[in-house]
């Protein structure tokens, strides 16, 4: 969910240099394209395929499909922003420029904070699942899996304290991994087709219940959305890209519909191998297929692969979390403790406390991977809708380089949309706004209580940088 730095490549807390050196700008379009591409893939597809065709039926595909649209035209809005301010902060710094509100660019950065923390503890839930199929465990279901949830959140929380440095060779690796497995299934899919095994008539079947067609594509949408997000943390490399205003657009476009024509193949893939019924149940969707499509193929191995693609969304999303929270606190927006650094380590240990607890919340209290994911594409989208109204907005600031220009039309059905998504009238359940609003109530609590402590201690309110946040993420 975006590039983290070490706290040992940041001044200490309460410095804020002003003669910081530029990034050094590494990144052409292959390695751009890795990166978008990796960072898209992970745990939506491997884990919410099948929770996704409980909403549809055989048409799985289509809520994936929809999905991307969606995405695709908040990207455009994405283009002209990266374009247009060509720095590492994404939507608080957008947010900051078009409106010039401490508290809704600190709320902004918040919410991305808490996708991260949704999202890392959606794969743990799905690691869990996967470990008990690699390794021909007993239970399934319950406290088992939560324990091994914990269990596995616990190490991201100490990997994440010893200190780890993302750099752009190593999500070469991690892309190739995840990307392997996704291949595997349309391989598998491919070949079923050719020998004429699974019914791919299921593909253009619909079975929703209760609801229309067209409101069970919704309510899919809004669930399947959480496989398209990443691509936004793509804007926090602008600084490190050759010729970002030339480049950028072009590759953030490939890198969408590469991974779009991924998930539908995938989605097709699934269903014509794997009815509805049992595709639904459980946390490994894709596990079902490789066995109902090629049950030869050493079922271990594939789990393994899934195990490390959502354990590479979990490290990421925790490292991005923690190293928000810690420039949220230099900045001064919270409070002074979140900013603390291990003396010996020099990571921000109380972030990551923190936050590995608020995951420990979720896992416990939660658990189930349809509604953390579905969480995580609400905080999202509400963020998204900013963003599509922030271009709207910022069209009165001019720029003098040349830049990306979206049609005035695509930020506004992009505001439209993923605003829609976030209302009760996707049919989205009612606890995935209870998860998101107690997460940004207790940004709310903290922010209170730094008004508070700096108006005892006679500081004026909290002000938000969020170039300089970006320093930290």
């Amino acid at each position: 969910m975006g590039s983290t730095t070490d706290a040992t490549n940041s001044n200490t807390p309460g410095s804020n240099s002003p003669e910081q050196p530029s990034l050094k700008r590494v990144m052409g379009p292959g390695l751009l394209l890795l990166f978008i591409v990796g960072d898209i893939l992970g745990t939506g597809i491997y884990a919410l395929t099948g929770k996704v065709a409980n909403q549809v039926g055989g048409a799985v595909w289509l809520p994936f499909l929809v999905a991307f649209v969606v995405a695709i035209i908040t990207a455009f809005s994405y283009l002209e922003l990266v374009t247009k301010y060509p720095k590492a902060a994404g939507a608080a710094l957008y947010t900051h420029k078009a409106f010039g509100v401490h508290f809704l660019t600190y709320m902004v950065a918040f919410a991305v904070m808490c996708s991260g923390i949704t999202s890392a503890s959606t794969a743990s839930r799905a690691f869990a699942a996967n470990f008990v199929e690699a390794f021909h465990l007993d239970f399934s279901t319950g406290i088992g899996i939560t324990l091994l949830g914990l269990g596995f959140m616990t190490l991201v929380g100490l990997v994440n304290f010893r200190g780890v440095s993302e750099s752009v060779k190593t999500n070469v690796v991690l892309t190739c991994v995840e990307l392997s497995g996704l291949l595997i299934i349309i391989m598998i899919g491919l070949w079923a087709l050719g020998v004429g095994d699974g019914d791919f008539s299921r593909v253009t079947t619909f079975d929703t219940g209760d609801r229309s067609a067209l409101g069970a594509v919704v309510a899919g949408t809004a669930l399947a959305f959480f496989a398209m997000v990443g691509f936004e943390d793509s804007v926090n490399m602008a600084e490190e890209c050759k010729e970002p205003s030339r480049i950028f657009p072009k590759v953030l476009l490939t890198g969408l519909i590469i991974t779009g024509c991924i998930y539908v193949f995938v989605s097709v893939t699934a269903i014509a191998l794997v009815p509805v019924s049992e595709l639904g149940e459980g946390d490994t969707p894709l596990l079902k297929v490789v066995q109902a499509g090629a049950p030869a193929f050493p079922i271990g191995i594939f789990a393994f692969i899934t195990m490390f693609a959502v354990a590479n969304t979990a490290l990421i999303n925790m490292l991005m979390a923690s190293r928000l929270l810690y420039g949220m606190s230099r900045e001064g927006v919270l409070p002074p403790p979140l900013g603390r650094v291990h003396s010996t380590r020099r990571t921000p240990y109380v972030a990551i406390v923190f936050t590995t607890l608020l995951a420990f919340g979720l896992i416990t209290f939660v658990g189930e991977v349809p509604e953390l994911g579905g969480t995580t594409a609400l905080l999202l989208l509400g963020v998204f809708t900013i963003v599509n109204i922030t271009v709207l907005v910022l069209r009165r600031q001019p720029v003098e380089h040349k830049h990306f220009r979206v049609p005035t039309i695509l930020p506004i059905i992009g505001a439209l949309t993923c605003g829609f998504l976030v209302t009760p009238f996707a049919d989205r359940p009612a606890v995935q706004y209870q998860i998101a609003g107690i997460l940004l109530g207790i940004g709310v609590v903290l922010w209170a209580g730094t008004v508070v402590v700096n108006k005892r201690l006679g500081k004026g309110g909290p002000e938000i940088d969020p170039e300089k946040l970006a320093e930290h993420e």
